[in-house]
């Protein structure tokens, strides 16, 4: 194989250095960043957008996955190995897309996924999302590292949201967390347990390499400071607590479910093992999950993690799944497949960082219409409908 002169080699970098830094390639590609969430045709379009508005760390944080991103990856291409199963000549005149969960009816099986820390990519943090999430009347999950209190998300919704719970280090922590959900009317607590082991975010790190800023100004440079922006831990003394708990097991979960009348599900089940042991353990409901493949390089996606899932579980309890979600047809798709809902994380960050309210307004828009789009090419006119012989 013929070597390539060095001096070729740098006059090549040097051309590709003039191309990055082209006013027409440059005008090209601002060209190709949407400046109103109208103009938005998927809400891939607000991803571009948002790294535009966010500084690279935060973008970073938002973009990384673990180690090669293999996960990450595998959620997005888990949908392209299931395909649609179009029906012809039914009235589709009408579909519906709503569902129920505990008791509640909501408008659509599209939920916004807690995401923490939203003040990374908004002024206002979670609240623009707790507006969109009224006006669309959709049903938010609140992160424990959210920078806004359950108690002002909850008044900004007008209606209770569901917790999402960090088990900390220390129980009596984790108890004040459950115990102020709870009398802010949460009617649903989300234990998220796939962060237990650590994770190594390596994109996020490269990210920060090009940010100039010194992170320490806003995070602190000791461990405790990560509390000290996050309100739900106000008044708490975090010396030494983390918000991972290795030696979590089945017997926390027990003794979780004895703590508080909330609906208990777990957050960051992939296995037919772990769902039985749900099941098992008098959980009420799962969320398939590899933290938007942030949690390990497991290289499975969660759509393909569903089905073992659902077979585990069984019909006992509801089972929602999150991760990779960007079309109608995806969502379609985990509803086939068995899943009661589908919770999206970045899309509506994305929307968030670029535009506020708006933004995450036009993301559950943009998702709402390519679902219903889909659920009429296949003839099924409500989420009821919408079975395994949909897809193959």
């Amino acid at each position: 194989m013929p070597v390539t002169p060095p001096a070729l080699l740098q006059n090549r970098r040097r051309f590709l250095q003039f191309l990055a830094a082209s006013p027409i390639l440059s005008a090209q590609q601002a060209a190709t960043v949407i400046a109103d969430p109208a103009e938005a045709l998927n809400v891939m379009d607000f991803e571009a957008a948002a790294r535009q508005a966010l500084p690279p760390a935060h973008f970073g944080y938002l973009a990384t996955g673990v180690d090669d991103d293999l996960t990450l990856k595998a959620n997005r291409e888990g949908f392209s190995k299931i395909h649609l199963r179009p029906r012809r000549l039914v009235d589709i005149r009408r579909a519906g897309l709503s569902i129920e969960l505990f008791g509640t009816s909501w408008e659509t099986p599209i939920i916004l996924a807690p995401v923490g820390n939203q003040k990374a990519f908004h002024a206002e943090g979670e609240l623009p999302v707790a507006r969109a999430a009224r006006s669309k009347r959709t049903l938010q999950i609140l992160s424990t590292a959210t920078n806004t209190s359950v108690e002002e998300v909850t008044e900004a919704v007008g209606r209770p949201v569901w917790y999402q719970l960090y088990p900390t280090s220390r129980w009596e922590i984790t108890e004040k967390l459950v115990r102020r959900a709870e009398a802010a009317g949460s009617p649903v607590l989300a234990l998220t347990v796939d962060t237990q082991a650590g994770r190594h975010t390596e994109t996020a790190d490269r990210f920060k390499r090009l940010d100039s800023r010194k992170c320490v100004t806003c995070h602190g440079a000791k461990p405790e400071d990560f509390f000290r922006r996050k309100p739900m831990f106000t008044g708490m003394d975090m010396a030494g607590i983390t918000t991972g708990n290795p030696g979590l097991t089945w017997e926390h979960v027990r003794k979780l479910k004895n703590l508080t009348k909330m609906k208990l599900l777990i957050k960051g089940i992939e296995t037919r093992e772990d769902a039985k042991l749900c099941v098992e353990n008098g959980v009420d409901g799962i969320i398939v999950s590899n933290h938007g493949g942030r949690a390990e390089e497991s290289g499975r996606g969660a759509i393909e993690c569903l089905p073992e899932v659902l077979d585990g579980a069984g019909s006992h309890i509801p089972i929602l799944i999150d991760g990779g979600f960007r079309r109608g047809t995806d969502i379609f798709k985990a509803l086939a497949l068995g899943a009661r809902a589908v919770c999206i994380g970045r899309p509506y960050i994305w929307g968030l960082s670029a535009f506020g309210q708006p933004g995450v307004e036009r993301v559950l828009d943009i998702l709402r219409i390519e679902l219903e789009l889909v659920m009429k090419q296949c003839g099924t006119r409500s989420i009821a409908e919408i079975t395994r012989a949909a897809v193959t």
